[in-house]
């Protein structure tokens, strides 16, 4: 006899829902009750995850688990926001015990490590999709908003770029594999991605303008430079942080498009003006990842990259739209 729903729930999901203090009605009723600190603003997020779009059939539901939750915690993490409560939509072909015990497992150690309380959703028959929506809290005025960046702020990164992009070229056999050795590195990258909470929180009063890059650098710095009030920028090729096997690739190939244009880094793009550069090296021992300096926001409109001479280079085509056809 397989699962019903509210045993799937119990039995799988019910530990992630006694993690926080601040749940007066949780996981099982009809609707959740949260105590909301004061002098706090609720941010909010939401993400959808579907089979054959956003990840293969036969994904790993460890895999599934701690990228559903990862990406909106990315989300939140650009705003700034400390994390708090979620809710889950599942949709399946079947109630598996032994994939359900996988996604819930990832899902809910990853819930853990944030302080994330599951307090609500639904599971529903149908083709494979998570929807996942994240609330968290960031203090009053204080939150970090795609518009605000000004001409002359310095623009940065979190992490490294293109790794993602680059495993899901592998899978697809668009590019020769890496060693072993790196792909794994590669392969963590796209199904596990790390999301850079603790730096969007130190980012607080120090950062103009943020975004998580998810559709890639190019096409989400263009989101926060038009926010911004149709700014451009200028980009130094050569300050781009890249992991080893990205490395090699570009020096191989000169085939930039995967630290670019290359979709699911899920790292924190932002502006920060000179005067405050100095609070933000202050800060580093915060942001529990490394962070470069690429470029610099301009008035002129556009994304303009250079070379180490300061000479134009082309730019790939951009980042990834959900609603374009994909191969």
């Amino acid at each position: 006899m397989g699962l019903s729903e509210f045993a799937l729930i119990e039995r799988f999901f019910s530990r992630c829902g006694r993690l926080r203090t601040d749940v007066a009605l949780g996981v099982g009723d009809d609707g959740a009750l949260l105590d909301c600190p004061q002098d706090m603003q609720l941010a909010v997020t939401t993400d959808v995850l579907v089979e054959g779009v956003h990840f293969f059939p036969g994904c790993p539901p460890e895999a599934l688990g701690h990228k559903a939750l990862a990406v909106n915690l990315s989300d939140l993490a650009a705003m700034g926001a400390e994390p708090a409560w979620a809710t889950l939509v599942l949709t399946l072909p079947a109630a598996e015990p032994q994939w359900l015990d996988g996604f819930a497992s990832a899902l809910c150690d990853l819930a853990a490590a944030f302080g994330v309380a599951l307090v609500g959703g639904d599971t529903v028959h149908g083709p494979r999709s998570v929807s996942l929506h994240l609330s968290g809290f960031v203090p009053r005025g204080q939150a970090l908003r795609r518009r605000g960046a000004r001409p002359g702020d310095r623009l940065y990164v979190t992490g490294t770029l293109g790794d993602a992009a680059m495993a899901l070229a592998v899978r697809k056999r668009e590019v020769v594999p890496p060693p072993p050795e790196q792909r794994a590195g590669l392969d963590r990258r796209l199904d596990r991605p790390a999301p850079r909470v603790e730096a969007g929180i130190a980012l607080r009063g120090v950062a103009t303008a943020a975004i998580d890059i998810s559709d890639g650098l190019l096409a989400d710095l263009g989101h926060l430079l038009a926010a911004s009030g149709g700014l451009g920028a200028r980009i130094e090729r050569a300050t781009i942080p890249l992991s080893p096997p990205l490395r090699d690739y570009t020096e191989r190939t000169c085939d930039w498009r995967f630290p670019l244009a290359g979709g699911d880094d899920y790292e924190l793009c932002f502006a920060v003006p000179p005067s405050r550069e100095q609070a933000l090296v202050e800060r580093a021992a915060l942001f529990n990842c490394s962070f470069d300096r690429i470029g610099e926001v301009e008035a002129k409109e556009g994304i303009r990259l250079v070379d180490e001479a300061g000479g134009l280079l082309p730019l790939p085509d951009g980042g990834y739209d959900h609603f374009a056809p994909h191969g």
